[in-house]
């Protein structure tokens, strides 16, 4: 097979009868559990990344959506992981022609492909991909990638692993989004339970705010907020209960921000929060404080009162650091610093 395209047209079905029975099942067993994801499109999306990279033995998979003329990395796994939200130029990769093309596009080694951006792999560490359309509505809107730092290292098994699992991104575009194509994106990037921004988006806000903040030398603010005591409301009261604390918690936070600011579900019990015109950290733990305390509100569900609270980690662009992982993690250490800090004091209470 030449490396410029899949030798199976993108508007013909896989033989799937030419796939490992074993390979088969798990692609199977993987349509079984994205129907548990309902319309959480940034849910499928992120499942099938992980399991489309486990599944072909790349050493990471991501899924890039069309944005005007980017492409944006809205789910990533493996040696991708770091890159998501990076935003890249359509013209000039592989991607933005396979969206182009509208069909499968391999490269065996990104050093000798012209079609290839040859900077934007290098930073990201590969030397071979597999590309595959994403379309819906008749429309390509973006590629599921993957990728190897190694070349030549994709197979027709993996193509057609690659295609199958593909095809279950785009079935759970079309159950999520049957009217409008702009609603793809809004259920691509927001968490389905709570209607905040999700990993990806939050991830995407975060590197360009750092790119205005570096230009304009401003400041922002960085808040890692985890919930206290989920564990013991879905065990006492089930995850019903468990789900509606979440929601309100998701809303009591986006109420207490301002309309400038960026709220985001980050997975299971975790939020992060961007505080956009923070002069200082003392600014920043204000902001913090007043997020608890909307929190701490009395919560009833179900005629019962369920007890809402959330520890909160504080980072300050540029004094804590001025790389987003780095932030990032400052923001986490500050988050079990102050949830280690109140266990302490319920502990000596007791």
């Amino acid at each position: 097979m030449d490396s410029t395209a899949s030798q199976t047209p993108d508007n013909q079905s896989p033989d799937i009868r030419a796939l490992d029975p074993a390979l088969l099942l798990e692609v199977i067993q993987a349509q079984t559990a994205i129907a548990k994801f309902g319309l959480d499109l940034g849910g499928v999306i992120h499942f099938v990344t992980e399991r489309v990279q486990a599944l072909t033995g790349a050493s990471g998979a991501m899924v890039e959506l069309a944005e005007g003329d980017e492409m944006v990395y809205r789910a990533a796994s493996g040696m991708a992981e770091a890159q998501l939200g990076l935003r890249l130029k359509r013209s000039g990769s592989l991607s933005g022609l396979c969206v182009e093309r509208g069909r499968i596009l391999r490269c065996d080694d990104s050093e000798y492909d012209e079609r290839v951006d040859r900077e934007a792999c290098r930073r990201v560490g590969l030397r071979s991909m597999v590309v595959a359309p994403l379309t819906h509505n008749g429309t390509t809107v973006g590629v599921l990638k993957i990728a190897s730092p190694e070349p030549c290292a994709f197979d027709d098994q993996n193509i057609l692993v690659l295609t199958l699992m593909r095809d279950l991104i785009a079935a759970a575009m079309f159950h999520a989004v049957q009217h409008e194509t702009s609603e793809l994106y809004h259920r691509a990037t927001h968490d389905a339970l709570t209607g905040l921004a999700n990993r990806a988006l939050f991830y995407d806000r975060l590197r360009q705010s750092l790119a205005l903040a570096v230009r304009q030398s401003s400041q922002f603010g960085v808040l890692n907020l985890d919930m206290d005591g989920l564990k013991t409301i879905n065990d006492q009261y089930g995850h019903r209960a468990g789900d509606a604390a979440i929601r309100e918690t998701a809303a009591r936070i986006r109420d207490a921000l301002r309309k400038s600011d960026v709220a985001a579900r980050l997975g299971g019990d975790e939020f992060g929060v961007i505080l956009f015109g923070v002069e200082d950290r003392n600014c920043a733990a204000a902001s913090a404080e007043r997020i608890a305390a909307e929190i701490r509100r009395p919560f009833a569900f179900e005629d019962r009162s369920l007890p809402l609270d959330a520890s909160i980690g504080v980072a300050v662009f540029p004094e804590d650091g001025e790389e987003m992982d780095t932030l990032i993690e400052r923001a986490d250490q500050s988050m079990y610093a102050t949830k280690r800090g109140r266990q302490g004091r319920r502990t000596n209470h007791a």
